[in-house]
């Protein structure tokens, strides 16, 4: 706790540090500004209010309107610092600010004649006029000054002294270093206000997470205020607390039903025992009955064609239902471990139910079963047509194989469910008849798993097609599965719509 306190510490010396550095640039930028672009902002200021002092001068003289031009240019000059003087063609004096620059005049004279040889920095110059900035060398003084000559002849000089600029830039700089002691004072009680702020949730949620490292989850984080990064990472670690917790429960709770499991291995055991049994028996009857016919036949037990025939048949009915088995048995294992590419087109799936009702008319007819196709004429999916029309067959005959008369009534109905906001498509298979047990729900998608164990040859089932339709539908990460029914059951599996 020692080592966090004294890392909150330093984060609030490193964030008083920075917050004075940032005010400290702030004050530097502005006393640079106030050095060099005050400066010359005023300086422009001032040099357009003397040229707008020409152009009004000159306006008036041009209108005739001399009777009030003495007040205006007293009025101009009061306001702007200007020193004024205004002479006439036979340079008699016509117009002076005040006494003083008229006293004074041999001095602008002199600074006339520095304008001629070319002294001074020249701030702005056109036909008329010429503006410089100059130094008199007697009294220190630096001036901005303007010489002119109106339309009618008169010569009109101006200046306004700049000292007063400086004074100005060394004040401002003076109170701006007041104003930054001043603000980095005040920063400080903000600061350490502020970091407090900060710094105490933060401990608080550092108690809250030492606490669900010992997996104790009692304690939550207090959300106080408007919503905040504090507060959003506080309600973060009350909902990581939340299902660390439940996560923890079911964890307990699925180590009590391993333990369970475990306990069940005999009858895990018992299954493998049943899976080899299984497939034992597929292969060893088939076998048994190509060997005895095949030896019928060497021993010529019976002699006429027919016979031969019949035996003949046999044993090729038996040889195909072993090929079938094999290959049904490879292509599931190869759709169970992901070595089958599958490949997916658009094809419109009424097309194919239609094809495998056509297929199995023959064992509808002997089984006297009804087939209901309730769905539009069109409907299109994405898939690998081949193997969606196994899945559908495969649910097809298993619907044949089990359709019994409930109620009076003897059906199979396939129905095609529309989802356009999921795009997707529910094709169901449903047949009247009994109930699954639930005990036999999840076990009829394993392989050669049957609910009738007795296992009638006469039905042609391999007890894999459920299993081929799991391997198909998790490739395709895709939903299937079987409900039971009032009336019978329902098996279905889910499509990519394709518009």
């Amino acid at each position: 706790m020692s080592k966090i306190r004294n890392s909150l510490k330093s984060v609030r010396v490193k964030l008083f540090i920075t917050l004075s550095l940032v005010i400290l640039a702030i004050i530097t930028f502005l006393i640079l500004v106030n050095n060099f672009v005050f400066g010359q902002y005023y300086l422009y200021s001032k040099t357009k209010a003397l040229e707008s002092l020409y152009e009004v001068v000159n306006d008036y003289y041009n209108n005739e309107q001399t009777g009030d031009i003495s007040s205006k240019l007293e009025k101009t000059a009061i306001q702007n610092n200007f020193d004024i003087l205004i002479k006439d063609d036979q340079n008699v004096n016509v117009y002076t600010s005040n006494k003083d620059f008229f006293s004074t005049f041999s001095q602008m004279t002199e600074m006339t004649n520095n304008f001629n040889s070319g002294l001074g920095e020249t701030i702005a110059k056109d036909d008329n006029y010429t503006i410089k900035k100059m130094r008199d060398t007697r009294n220190g003084i630096s001036f901005i000054v303007l010489s002119s000559k109106l339309d009618n002849g008169y010569l009109l000089y101006a200046r306004i002294p700049i000292t007063s600029i400086q004074e100005s830039v060394k004040i401002s700089n003076n109170f701006l270093y007041l104003m930054a002691g001043l603000t980095i004072l005040i920063a400080a009680v903000i600061v350490s206000y502020v970091t407090r702020k900060f710094t105490d949730p933060i401990l608080e949620l550092d108690k809250i997470a030492k606490k669900m490292a010992n997996l104790d989850f009692s304690h939550k984080y207090r959300i106080t205020g408007a919503d905040d990064e504090i507060n959003n990472l506080g309600k973060s670690i009350n909902l990581m607390s939340e299902k660390l917790e439940k996560t923890i429960k079911q964890l307990r709770s699925t180590n009590i039903e391993l333990e369970r499991d475990i306990e069940e291995k005999s009858k895990i055991d018992e299954m493998r025992k049943s899976f080899i049994s299984d497939v034992s028996h597929e292969l060893k009857t088939p076998i048994a009955l190509i060997q005895g016919y095949s030896e019928g036949l060497i021993e010529n037990v019976n002699n006429d064609e027919e016979s031969r025939k019949f035996y003949a048949e046999v044993i090729l009915d038996e040889t195909n239902k072993m090929d079938k088995l094999v290959k049904q048995l490879l292509e599931l294992m190869k759709l169970e471990y992901g070595k089958r590419e599958f490949n997916d087109k658009k094809f419109n799936i009424v097309e194919v139910e239609k094809e495998i009702i056509r297929k199995t008319q023959v064992i509808q007819e002997e089984k006297q079963v009804k087939v209901i196709l309730d769905t539009p004429d069109e409907i299109n999916v994405f898939a690998d047509d081949f193997y969606i029309e196994q899945v559908i067959g495969n649910y097809m005959t298993n619907a044949i194989k089990h359709v019994e008369e409930v109620n009076g009534e003897k059906y199979i109905k396939i129905q095609n469910e529309v989802d356009v906001d999921k795009n997707k498509v529910i094709i169901r298979v449903f047949n009247t008849g009994k109930n699954i047990e639930e005990e036999h729900i999840n076990r009829i998608w394993n392989r050669f798993y049957k609910v009738d164990q007795s296992r009638n040859r006469n039905d042609g089932g391999t007890g894999i097609g459920l299993s081929f339709v799991k391997a198909v539908m998790q490739n395709y990460k895709k939903g299937y599965g079987v409900v039971n029914k009032e009336n019978g059951v329902e098996f279905y599996i889910e499509l990519e719509l394709k518009i």
